[in-house]
């Protein structure tokens, strides 16, 4: 169970410094924000209790395993209904190729971020999966020429 907790500024530190590298020693860590190694075990624990802080994963270079096509894909639904949200949220759950969704406000339903390895790639997918939904009444896709930002950090 989640743990209500406030964050200071030595916590704002810790979640900063890691978000960079969370490979780092507790040592060196705590070097970094100007605290002890104990001290900041004990806060990334109740950061981790309280569901601030989640998984530690490796970031990887899509381009370098041939994914080297982005995708954002509005979506549009034939139904607002419950159950058919539902369905297509666990049907983009179920997706590798689906790296985010948002449910949207406005003229479209969801937006989706697709990650490929080329244009024929995608308009497999798009075809044969996407619109084959039954909970998709249409889509527009847009391709991304280069990324000028990415980031998982949040301005903490």
């Amino acid at each position: 169970m989640k743990q209500e907790r406030q964050i200071d500024a030595i916590d704002r530190k810790i979640i900063a410094v890691l978000q960079e590298d969370a490979t780092l020693s507790h040592a060196d860590l705590a070097e970094k924000v100007g605290a002890s190694s104990a001290s900041c075990w004990r806060r990334i624990k109740a950061l981790e209790s309280a569901g601030i802080l989640a998984g530690t994963v490796r970031l990887v270079d899509p381009e370098k395993i041939g994914l080297g096509v982005n995708v954002l894909c509005n979506i549009r639904m034939r139904s607002h209904a419950q159950e058919s949200r539902r369905a297509f949220e666990q049907f983009v759950d179920g997706r590798p190729e689906i790296v985010e969704c948002f449910s949207m406000s406005g003229e479209w339903d969801y937006l989706l971020r697709i990650v490929v390895a080329d244009v024929a790639d995608y308009n497999r997918f798009l075809m044969m999966t996407l619109l084959g939904h039954s909970s998709v009444a249409g889509a527009a896709s847009h391709f991304a020429l280069s990324m000028t930002k990415f980031t998982t950090a949040l301005p903490v």
